[in-house]
Formats: structure tokens, C-alpha cells, sequence
């Protein structure tokens, strides 16, 4: 036993989640104090004055009331499709939670009857049926999280976009507290929610199973099944939607009309900022959410037939939970440095502030860990490693978990240094735009593949010492090490969009040319974090999957995977073919409602007398239709390769087939997503660089309209699909993959491989 009691524990963590929820509803307040109603004091207030020359005419009471009606159209698109998207969502719960209960039930013939434990040996455990159930119930759980998670980050970045605009008018500094605080809202109220419902889950779970605690866990990995299906349909329907929009706005305004960015003329505006919210902010937040909930849940499951579980040792066993606990007290501290501590002043301090998160939150999380690994686990203790068991130390686990933090760290500098136009690889691929899109195209992929190694490098270095020191569980802490500061990792990832929804309300509002420039820098730094972001969520899908993998091994019953047996190679080859499979699906898709978003925004600047001259008013309402029918549509068929994959594999070809499908997947899957995101992040990067013309070198390729900014837009659309949808969804697919395997697991062992079994 630990030092920390039993008692001490269950207190611990449900009060950590509250203070993350009370903190994420301060900062909330904090943000409303900006009014955007125009009889509101028009200081916002604050006591300092607004600087008169910024607004160059603009009258205060109409930027406030055209704010505010942007906004509002923004926030009604967003959860009008949202709303949509989870009717169709609600249908596949219903579904799939019946395929959950029928095939896990099937297991034992649907029998009432106690059975022998699995691990525990000598030891009675509860009936399959009961598992079907409970495991049906952590799905549906798992699920409505997952939305929940989605659903409010869209309201919360919907909320605080026209917000940041209107303080952007008094300097940069006051419009990134607000946008980094309205991300801070979503961070903690994510990850407090989902420790929350995940504590509160096993202990309702616990007046049934009682002393059963190998059966308990095993049925809560339906948590993480539940919140990363979600996950993937937010995630390839919040990007088909958002790209198609981006896409068509970018290619008929900016290089076939030549008007900015976010002009009100142009009539997919609305739709493209809609996109920002339902694809960036509530596909992204139900994306971490499932890797968190999977990383917890796989290391709960291999503590739960390890010593910890088979010895009932409450505190041991809530090791996971107890980190995370620890990573929100830790987030909080972290995000008072760039809303409380520091002061940004000018533009230039925008990224070094948002990087100095990443930096703060690893030192003190590293000392976090240190103490909740020495108080929660006893000195010494035994983990499950395939059939046998390995002896551990408490401070193995401490390396474990840091390791995969500091691994988290490295992927998300090594993205920055690859997706900022502040080095030389954006620079470059800007300056191949000299000659036109294709060199530009043929740089930007290069940097894609380059920027694959070092991550690699750091999740392979971060794999060999956590299995070395704790088999399959320093794997599954290690992606929890790495998910620990979920909250501050999705505060900065959601204030890019926040911000780039800001420089669109801007442009709409006509507002001035300083006003765009700092929501513009803003938008820039945001993206360099959502790629930072995506980086940590590959990272981490990498660490999760592999710990997954592992438990459903053990689950399965499989000895050893042999690549040399036929049945494990063809499933690796089909596995690393997947990606591809899916990535060409969700970028038809793109390709297709874009190709219909450009036909209406060209109908309309050809047939709407005065629209060009901003006479008439463009047709929003039609183009935001396009996307989000488009959306509905093309999600289905991504989703269901993923879904049905390993039900198939696993019923028809058996466990060791599914098993090599599964590493074949993780491998190939992790590599196509870094390169997928960065190519992407780079491209739209180096516009940005041309688009502000801050250095010599970005005056000489400019200005916007110009043939070298020509071809970076070109580039720009080319990377919309791979960096927000293709890319981000693949890090989901593997995940999703090898949990949906591991819950399956008791009837793929029992009734799989029906063709084998013919043949």
C-alpha cells in the first residue's frame, strides 16, 4: 500500500475535477464581462479608454451591434448543424450499443451464471451477461460525454469569438486573454468532466461488481469506445464541413476575385466560420476527450488483472485517475502565466507565450508526478506481462509517465518548428511560391515527410523505456503522461480557432486595417498551436493504441503475435493499408462539397447584380446548406470502414488476423497523420507569412493578390483537407480500431474466425 489512504483518494479526485469546473465557469465570467450589446458602456468595463485612431470612423455602438449580429449567425449555423449531426448520431448509438450487449452477451450463451475468473484464478467472477451490460452502459456514457465535450466547446468558442474582436480594439494583449481564456473554458471543463463521469461510472459500477474488480474494469473500457465513435463522426463531418466552405471561399475570393479574407461579400464567409467551430473546436475537443478516456481506461483495465486490481488496492488502482487529477491543478497554475502573470504587449509575444504553456505545465507536471507516484503506489508491486508478471517500482512508474510528457513535448516543439513561418522550413516552402503552386506543393510535402522523424523518434524512445520499466501498463501511463496537461494543451489548441473566428467577425464588421493585423497575428500563433495540438493528439493516439493492442492481446488470449505467420500478415498488410483507405475517402469527400461550394459562390458573384460593388447581399444561407448536407452525407462511409473493420476481421478471419490488422493500422496510421497535419500547417503558414509581409522577404513574395500569394493560397487549400480532416481523423481511426477490439475481445476469442474454422 501507498501512503496515500484509501479515503484520502476518494476525495482527491472528485475535488480536482470540481475545482477544474469552478475555475473553467470563473474564466467563463471573466469573458462575459466583454459586452457586446450596443447600449453596453462601451470600455467593456474596463477603465482604460478605447485609443481613438484605431477605430479610423468606425463608430463604437455599430461595430458592437454588427459584432454581435455576425455572431449570432455564426453561433446559430454552428449548433443548427451540430444538432443535425447528432440526431444521426443518435441513431448509431442506439445501434451499435444493441451490437455491444447481442455479441458480448453471446459469449456464454446470454448465461445468468457466475463464471471462473479469467486472471484472478480460484476466484468467481460476474456473468458475461452482466459484462454485455455494463460494457453497454460505459458506450452509451463514454458517448454523451464525448458530445457534451464537443457541444460546449462550440458554444463556449461561439460565445467568445465577437468578444475578442471587440478587445482588439484596445491592443493585442486584452483580445488573447480573452481568447486564451474562452479556450481555457473548454480545457478544464473537458478534462474535469471526463475524469468526473469516469470516477463517478466505476463507482456506480462498483455496488454491482463488488470484489469483481477484473470484470468492473473491463466493462468501463466501453467508456473510451463510446467517446472516441463520437470523436471520429465530429471529427470527419466537423472537417468535411469546414473545408468545403474554406475551400470554396479561398479559391473564388481570394485568387479568382482577389478580395481579402472573411470579405462579407463573399458567400461562403459564414459557412467557413461556421466550419471553424464545428470542425476545429467540436470535432477537436471530442477527439482528446476519447484519447483521454481510452489512455485511462487501458490502464485501468492492465492494473485490474496486475497486483493491484487482483489485491484490491483502491489507491494503486486509481493511479491513472490521480495523475489526471494532478494535471488539472497543474494547468491551472500554468494558465495564470499567460492570463494573470504576464502581459502581452505587442505581437511578436503572442507564440512565445503560448509555447511557454506547453514548457511550465511539463516542469510542473514532471514534480506532480513525482509526488502522486510516491504517495499512491506501494514501493514495490507486480504488473501483468503476457501470462507472467513483472515486478515494478514506484519510481518506475514516475520515469513511465514523464517520459511520455516529455515525449508530448518534443512532438509539440518539433510540429512548431515545422508549421511556423517564425523558421526556415515555412519560409522556405513560401519562397518556393516564387515560381509558382507546383514547387511550392512539391516543398510543402517534403517538409511533411521530414517532419515525421523526430516525433518518431520521441514516441519509439518513449515505447522502449515504458515497457522496459513496466511492460504494457508504462505504456498505457505514458500516453497518459502525455494526455496529463490535456487541459492547457486544449485551452491553446481552441484559441486558434477562437481567434481566426475573431479576424473573420473583424473583416465583416469593417473594421480597421490594425484591428485585422492583430487578429490576424493572433490567428497565425493559433495556428501554429493547432498543429501543436494535432501533434499531441498523433503522439498520443500512438501510445494509446499500443497500449490497447496490448490489453486486447492479453484479453484475447493470444500467446505471441508472429508477423511470419500468414493469418498475422495478411492482417498487418490490410491494417497499414487502411489509413490510406480512409485518408482518400474524407478527401473525396472534401474535394466533392468544395467543388459544389465553388460552383454556388461563382453563380452568385456572376448573377447577383452589385454584389462585387457590396450593393446586394450574398446568399449565406445557401452555401452553409452545401457544406452541412455534404458533411451528413460523406461522414458515413469513413466512419463505417473504421467501425466495422475489426468486427469483421475479428469474426471472420479471427484474433491473431485482427491483431496484426491493429499494428499494421498504428504504424502506418501514425505516420500519414504527422505528415498529413504539418504539410498542411505549413502551407497555410507560409500564406500567412506572405499575407503580412512582417520581414524583406515576405514584402518581396507580396502583397495579398500578388502571383507568389496566388500560389501559397493554392497551396493553403491544398493542405485544408489533409491538416483538419484527413489528418486529425487518422489519429481517432487507430485508436478507435484497438478499443472497439479490445470491448469485442470475449466473443472474437470465443466465436471468431469463421472463415478459418470453414476453410
Amino acid at each position: 500500500m501507498g501512503m496515500m489512504g484509501e479515503a484520502l483518494t476518494q476525495v482527491v479526485i472528485p475535488v480536482a475535477a470540481l475545482v477544474g469546473i469552478g475555475f473553467a465557469l470563473l474564466q467563463w465570467l471573466l469573458v462575459s464581462k466583454v459586452k457586446l450589446s450596443a447600449d453596453s458602456d462601451i470600455n467593456n468595463g474596463y477603465s482604460d479608454s478605447l485609443i481613438e485612431e484605431e477605430e479610423e470612423g468606425v463608430d463604437h455602438e455599430d461595430v458592437a451591434v454588427k459584432c454581435s449580429e455576425i455572431q449570432k449567425a455564426i453561433s446559430v449555423g454552428a449548433t443548427s448543424f451540430l444538432f443535425t449531426e447528432y440526431r444521426y448520431l443518435g441513431i448509431f448509438m442506439v445501434v451499435f450499443a444493441a451490437i455491444i450487449f447481442l455479441f458480448l452477451g453471446s459469449v456464454k450463451g446470454f448465461s445468468t451464471k457466475s463464471e471462473p475468473c479469467t486472471y484472478n484464478t480460484g476466484s468467481l467472477c460476474k456473468p458475461a451477461l452482466a459484462n454485455a451490460l455494463f460494457s453497454t452502459i460505459a458506450f452509451l456514457l463514454g458517448a454523451l460525454t464525448s458530445v457534451f465535450s464537443g457541444f460546449l466547446g462550440m458554444k463556449i468558442a461561439t460565445y467568445a469569438n465577437a468578444r475578442t474582436t471587440l478587445e482588439a480594439r484596445k491592443g493585442v494583449g486584452k483580445a488573447f486573454i480573452v481568447a486564451f481564456r474562452s479556450g481555457a473554458v473548454m480545457g478544464f471543463l473537458l478534462a474535469a468532466s471526463g475524469l468526473l463521469v469516469l470516477y463517478v461510472s466505476i463507482h456506480l459500477f462498483s455496488i454491482y461488481y463488488g470484489d469483481d474488480w477484473e470484470g468492473l474494469y473491463e466493462s468501463i473500457t466501453g467508456y473510451g469506445l463510446g467517446g472516441s465513435s463520437m470523436a471520429l463522426f465530429g471529427r470527419v463531418g466537423g472537417g468535411i464541413y469546414t473545408k468545403a466552405a474554406d475551400v470554396g471561399a479561398d479559391l473564388v475570393g481570394k485568387v479568382e476575385r482577389n478580395i481579402p479574407e472573411d470579405d462579407p461579400r463573399n458567400p461562403a464567409v459564414i459557412a467557413d466560420n461556421v466550419g471553424d467551430n464545428v470542425g476545429d473546436i467540436a470535432g477537436m475537443g471530442s477527439d482528446l476527450f476519447g484519447s483521454y478516456a481510452e489512455s485511462s481506461c487501458a490502464a485501468l483495465f492492465v492494473a485490474s488483472i496486475s497486483s493491484f486490481g487482483i489485491g484490491h488496492d483502491y489507491t494503486a488502482m486509481s493511479y491513472p485517475l490521480i495523475i489526471s487529477s494532478m494535471g488539472i491543478v497543474v494547468c491551472l497554475a500554468t494558465t495564470l502565466f499567460a492570463t494573470d502573470f504576464v502581459e502581452i504587449k505587442n505581437v511578436s509575444e503572442i507564440e512565445p507565450s503560448l509555447k511557454r504553456q506547453l514548457l511550465i505545465s511539463t516542469i510542473l507536471m514532471t514534480a506532480g508526478i513525482a509526488i502522486v507516484s510516491f504517495l499512491a503506489l506501494p514501493s514495490e508491486f507486480t504488473l501483468f506481462n503476457f501470462g507472467s508478471t513483472k515486478t515494478v517500482k514506484n519510481w518506475y512508474l514516475f520515469f513511465c509517465v514523464s517520459i511520455g510528457l516529455w515525449a508530448g513535448l518534443v512532438i509539440g516543439y518539433t510540429t512548431e518548428y515545422y508549421t511556423s513561418n517564425a523558421y526556415s522550413p515555412v519560409q522556405d516552402v513560401a519562397d518556393s511560391c516564387r515560381t509558382g503552386a507546383a514547387t511550392n506543393v512539391i516543398f510543402g510535402l517534403a517538409l511533411g515527410y521530414k517532419s515525421v522523424i523526430i516525433p518518431i523518434f520521441a514516441i519509439a524512445i518513449a515505447i522502449y523505456v515504458s515497457f522496459s520499466m513496466a511492460a504494457m501498463y508504462g505504456i498505457a501511463v505514458a500516453a497518459l503522461g502525455m494526455l496529463s496537461t490535456i487541459a492547457t494543451g486544449l485551452a491553446i489548441d481552441a484559441y486558434g480557432p477562437i481567434s481566426d473566428n475573431a479576424g473573420g467577425i473583424a473583416e465583416m464588421a469593417g473594421m480597421s486595417h490594425k484591428i485585422r493585423q492583430r487578429t490576424d497575428a493572433l490567428d497565425a500563433a493559433g495556428n501554429t498551436t493547432a498543429a501543436i495540438g494535432k501533434g499531441f493528439a498523433i503522439g498520443s493516439a500512438a501510445l494509446v493504441s499500443l497500449a490497447l493492442f496490448g490489453a486486447f492481446v492479453s484479453r484475447a488470449g493470444i500467446e505471441t503475435v508472429d508477423v511470419l505467420t500468414p493469418k498475422v500478415f495478411i492482417g498487418l498488410m490490410v491494417g497499414a493499408m487502411l489509413p490510406y483507405w480512409f485518408s482518400a475517402m474524407t478527401m473525396k469527400s472534401v474535394g466533392s462539397a468544395a467543388l459544389k461550394m465553388v460552383e454556388e459562390v461563382r453563380r452568385q458573384f456572376n448573377t447577383i447584380p452589385g454584389l462585387m460593388e457590396g450593393r446586394a447581399k450574398p446568399d449565406y444561407a445557401t452555401c452553409v446548406k452545401i457544406s452541412t448536407d455534404a458533411s451528413l452525407r460523406e461522414m458515413i462511409p469513413p466512419g463505417a470502414l473504421v467501425m466495422l473493420t475489426p468486427l469483421i476481421a475479428g469474426t471472420l478471419f479471427g484474433v491473431e488476423t485482427l491483431a496484426g490488422v491493429l499494428a499494421g493500422s498504428l504504424v502506418s496510421g501514425v505516420q500519414v497523420a504527422i505528415s498529413a497535419s504539418n504539410t498542411g500547417g505549413a502551407w497555410d503558414n507560409a500564406k500567412k507569412y506572405i499575407e503580412a509581409g512582417a520581414s524583406d522577404h515576405a514584402r518581396m513574395l507580396g502583397p495579398k493578390g500578388s502571383d507568389p500569394h496566388k500560389a501559397a493560397v493554392i497551396g493553403d487549400t491544398i493542405g485544408d483537407p489533409l491538416k483538419d480532416t484527413s489528418g486529425p481523423s487518422l489519429n481517432i481511426l487507430i485508436k478507435l480500431m484497438a478499443v472497439e477490439s479490445l470491448v469485442f475481445a470475449p466473443f472474437f476469442a470465443t466465436h471468431g474466425g469463421l472463415l478459418f474454422k470453414l476453410l
